[in-house]
């Protein structure tokens, strides 16, 4: 592992759990600017939710390495949420949407597609969670 993709790790982790969640580019090594769309996993059947017991460094470099192809299309990013209800991390390759209606929607359906249900859709200009 090289020091650049050590350091966006440690930086991801670190603002996990600073801020309660992230979004980023794990190909380009840098977090996202904060805007004003309706963040929730675009293949749920591949988010990670683990407990806060966990290396949460090391387990970001390996979800990273098992959903590289995901986490490069153009659409995608690493997302990291941590559960205000539990305390678990989810890691996931996010997407987004403008309207809350439609995200809302956008969600459920795939969840209910994957067969594994999205928790919530998070607006991070708004800094506002949506539970579904």
């Amino acid at each position: 592992m090289s020091d650049l993709f050590k350091r966006y790790l440690e930086a991801v982790a670190e603002k996990t759990l600073q801020y309660g969640g992230t979004a980023s580019n794990p190909i380009a090594l840098e977090f996202l600017p904060i805007r004003d769309l309706w963040c929730f996993p675009k293949y749920p059947s591949k988010t990670a939710i683990l407990p806060p017991t966990v290396n949460l460094t090391a387990e970001l470099e390996s979800f990273i390495d098992q959903n590289r192809k995901s986490l490069n299309e153009a659409d995608c990013w690493l997302g990291t949420w941590v559960n205000p209800q539990t305390g678990d991390y989810y890691l996931d390759v996010s997407t987004g949407i403008k309207g809350l209606e439609a995200a809302r929607e956008t969600a459920i359906r795939v969840g209910n597609n994957e067969g594994r249900k999205i928790a919530a859709i998070f607006n991070p200009a708004r800094n506002e969670t949506i539970f579904l």
